[in-house]
């Protein structure tokens, strides 16, 4: 079998994603995601211009070969773009396998450790009451973990929480939206938050929260002290984590379980985390973190250090992504949580797919390769449109990671 043929697919239903589909001489074909939120056009072309001629006329039985030449051969490593272009490429190649040795990617990734992936979903409102609220909606439907996000009053607007029910895009058409934010605001207003939702629905239901990047390690180790009497799953993302000797800081300051790098591009971003036993969960995904491949290494260097895994997995993510990590999180034997945001009715019907949600759980299906599939007919519906994540100034105007 050989590589005859590279597509770099781009459609927008309902936001942009960004596909690559292999072609081999058999007719078998596989697919890969290579989405980059608000950086879409720049990994088409690394693929369509760099990588894909490349791989004609290679064996894309050759899994780890191929990953080794695309990483170790362009010299300049690392980085979302380079990282995103090689993940589709890699998912892309076990969907291949999977199809032509008629087994789901799991049985190649060493078979099932477990019945079912646990997976949250994300509970939040503008004020804390709808976002009480919503939890409840969350466990009527059979979920046993949520994340829970709500607007800091006094702002006009606080990323992370959605804007409809089950899904949310937080990325807009045109240029970044410049929000509002007071870290102070929001620190006074999350622990209430949380003795709300325990005073509801009690200790049973796994709780989450991001801080998304907002705090300095001080103000992070504050809030995960203020938090621990409502005993979270986790607390994901509380400071940049480009410096990891700053968790360190954080580390000492609370018992909260942390969970960060849903941005890492390689097991690089956080060997010092995992090391000193910094972090409890990693968040590193199949798209952005080199593919299924790299992502193996990532889960093993974290499983000597006693840390579970816990992919990204918002919209951002196709479907081709999302059932390429159920089928990593099925097999691995530290997997801890899914993140799972629901796609619009229109994506579902570009990507249909195997994968189904039951009782708190999500199973990739047993279809051969990954179980998903990418209809060209209705992705010709919805052509790219320019969009991005929305950045956050202070009170005085200060342009600020936090």
């Amino acid at each position: 079998m050989r590589i005859t043929d590279v597509e770099v697919l781009v459609t927008c239903p309902g936001r942009n994603f960004v596909t690559l589909r292999v072609h081999t001489d058999e007719g078998v074909y596989g697919l890969g995601d290579a989405t980059l939120n608000g950086r879409e056009l720049a990994v088409a072309s690394y693929l369509r211009d760099h990588v894909a001629p490349c791989l004609i006329g290679r064996n894309p039985f050759q899994i780890e070969d191929i990953w080794q030449f695309l990483y170790r051969g362009a010299y300049w490593r690392r980085g979302p773009v380079t990282m995103t272009a090689i993940g589709a490429v890699d998912t892309a190649l076990w969907d291949i396998k999977g199809k032509a040795l008629n087994v789901p990617v799991y049985e190649l990734l060493g078979g099932a450790s477990r019945t079912g992936v646990l997976v949250y979903g994300h509970a939040s409102g503008q004020s804390a009451g709808e976002a009480v609220e919503a939890v409840g909606r969350y466990l009527d439907l059979g979920y046993k973990a949520v994340r829970v996000q709500a607007g800091v009053p006094g702002l006009a607007g606080t990323y992370g929480v959605g804007r409809g029910e089950l899904f949310y895009e937080p990325a807009e058409a045109g240029l970044p939206a410049e929000d509002v934010w007071s870290t102070e605001r929001y620190l006074a207003t999350v622990p209430s938050l949380f003795e709300r939702v325990r005073a509801e629905y009690g200790e049973e239901v796994h709780l989450l929260h991001d801080a998304h990047h907002r705090l300095t390690p001080i103000q992070a180790g504050r809030l995960g002290r203020d938090l621990e009497p409502y005993r979270l799953f986790w607390l994901e993302d509380v400071a940049p984590a480009e410096q990891q000797e700053a968790f360190r800081l954080i580390r000492g300051h609370t018992t909260t379980p942390l969970a960060v790098g849903e941005i890492f591009s390689t097991v690089h971003d956080a060997t010092l985390l995992l090391r000193e036993y910094l972090i409890d969960y990693l968040r590193m995904t199949v798209v952005h973190g080199g593919g299924i491949t790299h992502l193996r290494t990532a889960a093993a260097y974290a499983d000597v250090h006693q840390v579970r895994t816990g992919c990204h997995g918002a919209t951002d993510l196709s479907p081709v992504a999302m059932a390429a990590a159920l089928h990593f999180d099925l097999s691995i034997p530290n997997f801890g949580i899914q993140e799972y945001m629901r796609h619009t009715a229109e994506t579902d019907e570009v990507f249909p797919h195997a994968y189904a949600f039951s009782g708190g759980y999500l199973h990739p299906g047993d279809a051969p390769g990954l179980g998903v599939d990418y209809r060209d007919d209705l992705a010709e519906r919805f052509p790219y449109q320019r969009a991005y994540l929305p950045v956050s100034r202070l009170e005085d105007g200060t342009m600020s990671n936090w």
